[in-house]
């Protein structure tokens, strides 16, 4: 099974829109996939339109002592399965105090609640450090970064980055490469194209060679459970998500499963080099 979370501590990134098409993507082909919707305002789980659910049916099993193997409740949706958000996560979020609460979903997954096997679990998280988001890559082999090229999109990215070097240094070890996907790009903005170069010098194999373009159909919402590959697979941010699944699964398999793949420090930059700030002035 590989786990990956999916995060970035600023929000408007394409983060859950990256999370299921992704997911969608890998169900096409051929991969057991799951999401995981840990984010307490639940974006991810009303765009596929699953209402709120009763607390046992969502992620919220995963923070409970008391749940047997396969109780889990699993929504299917197009291609992939879903363990849906609940708000009652920000009430749970305030007894989750404790050091050893980043690891509820790590041993929930390890203990079989889940039921059965999955090729693929993907983490959606809040645009935040949350207790959730760090059960997330503590539970996780392997975590992506969903980068919108402005200012913003960029530093958050950057702090996310720095995040998960912590956490693969205190608390989970198995976490390797991080990698980052650029998305929402406008080809006409010279800022875009900035931002791009700057990323990619500064972490060249951490970045994505494949980048998802602005789109307005990625934008709709179906609330059926399906996603722009059922509606439209040849358009421009399915062809994308596509690519981008396809590039994402051979860089995760050329690190190896298992093998120590971690993620180097920045380079220094010299006096030359562009920082966020200066591209932004």
């Amino acid at each position: 099974m590989l786990p990956l979370a999916v995060c970035n501590h600023k929000g408007g990134t394409g983060k859950t829109t990256s999370v299921a098409h992704i997911a969608a993507a890998l169900g096409l082909s051929g991969h057991q996939t799951l999401v995981i919707d840990l984010d307490p305002q639940g974006f991810l789980s009303r765009m596929l339109g699953i209402p709120e659910a009763a607390r046992e049916d969502t992620a919220l099993a995963l923070f409970e002592h008391d749940r047997e193997p396969g109780e889990v409740q699993i929504f299917g949706m197009s291609g992939f399965d879903l363990i849906p958000s609940s708000s009652l996560l920000t009430k749970r979020m305030r007894s989750l105090n404790k050091p050893t609460d980043v690891l509820w979903v790590k041993e929930s997954i390890e203990s079989g609640l889940l039921g059965r096997e999955y090729d693929v679990v993907l983490f959606d998280t809040a645009a935040a450090v949350t207790v959730f988001s760090l059960n997330a890559l503590v539970a996780s082999r392997h975590a992506l970064i969903p980068v919108l090229p402005e200012y913003q999109g960029v530093v958050g990215a950057e702090q996310t980055f720095q995040t998960i070097k912590l956490i693969r240094k205190r608390l989970n070890p198995r976490l390797q490469r991080t990698h980052f996907l650029f998305t929402q790009v406008d080809g006409r903005k010279g800022i875009h194209q900035s931002y791009r170069q700057y990323m990619r010098k500064k972490y060249e194999g951490h970045v994505l060679d494949t980048i998802i373009r602005t789109s307005t159909s990625l934008a709709e919402s179906y609330e059926d459970g399906t996603t722009l590959f059922d509606h439209d697979p040849q358009a421009r941010g399915a062809r994308d998500y596509a690519n981008v699944t396809d590039e994402l699964m051979r860089k995760i398999q050329a690190d190896g499963d298992g093998a120590a793949a971690t993620d180097a420090e920045a380079p220094v930059p010299d006096a030359s080099t562009p920082t966020p700030e200066t591209l932004n002035s």
